[in-house]
């Protein structure tokens, strides 16, 4: 008898326990539906928000993609980027909070243009919401003229590929921006981070902390992320892309001068550093 009793009271509580597990799946489905429709309903602004986005013409829009209040990890380089682009355009004191965006964004001047960077500040899944708003809010503005900056597993940390539409290739951040704008056409700015080692799962490694080596690199790349989209956001003859060319050759003739030197016989390099001017 006991016993019978035992079991009709574990058979209670599992069956209670399976209704609030059912009842939680039905509420997180459902705030979902009603964040994203929120996020992406036409939205009650005022006359500054709306001169400060929407306009007559195209404008060119950077998002770096992360989770708010992580910089510092790998999941948020795309942001660090960012942070960076701000600071090479003399912007980086610019950036306001806007609600109905859920973002921090920069309208900033750019060789006769104007771009807008933008930092979703909703969690990497559902980046998206916050793209395809500031997209509505842009005027004319397309899907091609987004660009998107994030981690790459698949590039190890000092790597940077540049990547023209396509699937998401796994990043939970492109995949929400991909499904909220309905394409997939966007440009991608991948910066690697490269995979885990050892047994440390992929959630853990991306959300972690680049070491102090990594960080040395990690610098490098941020500097080299920055010419990288400058040169794709500037029209051909722009004032940014004749900075990245003017910057290439010095470091290609940078180059060429240090292999001429290894190059250059050492006997004739003593006569040269020896010679004095005759009388």
């Amino acid at each position: 008898m006991t016993g019978l009793l035992i079991v009709r009271r574990v058979c209670r509580r599992l069956s209670q326990l399976l209704k609030d597990m059912v009842f939680f799946v039905v509420n997180f489905n459902t705030m979902r539906r009603v964040l994203r429709r929120v996020l992406l309903s036409p939205p009650f602004t005022t006359a500054m928000e709306t001169e400060a986005l929407h306009t007559d013409t195209r404008r060119k829009m950077v998002v770096g993609l992360g989770n708010p209040g992580m910089d510092g990890t790998r999941h948020n380089v795309g942001r660090a980027v960012l942070d960076c682009l701000a600071v090479r355009l003399g912007a980086s004191g610019c950036w306001r909070g806007d609600r109905q965006l859920s973002s921090e964004l920069i309208v900033c001047d750019l060789d006769g243009g104007r771009v807008i960077l933008l930092k979703p500040k909703l969690l990497m899944n559902v980046n998206g919401a916050a793209v395809a708003k500031a997209g509505e809010m842009r005027g004319r503005g397309k899907p091609e003229d987004v660009l998107l900056v994030h981690d790459e597993l698949d590039k190890p940390l000092g790597k940077i590929a540049v990547k023209l539409g396509g699937s998401a290739r796994g990043h939970n951040g492109v995949r929400s921006c991909v499904d909220c704008l309905n394409t997939d056409v966007m440009r991608r700015v991948r910066v690697g981070i490269g995979r885990p080692s050892g047994h440390t799962s992929v959630d853990r490694h991306v959300l972690g902390r680049f070491s102090p080596d990594q960080r040395k690199v990690l610098d490098s790349v941020l500097v080299q992320s920055v010419d990288l989209l400058l040169s794709l956001l500037s029209p051909p003859g722009g004032a940014a892309d004749a900075h990245q060319q003017a910057k290439q050759k010095k470091q290609t003739k940078q180059t060429k001068g240090q292999t001429e030197e290894k190059l250059q016989p050492q006997g004739q390099e003593d006569r040269a550093e020896t010679a004095t001017p005759q009388t």
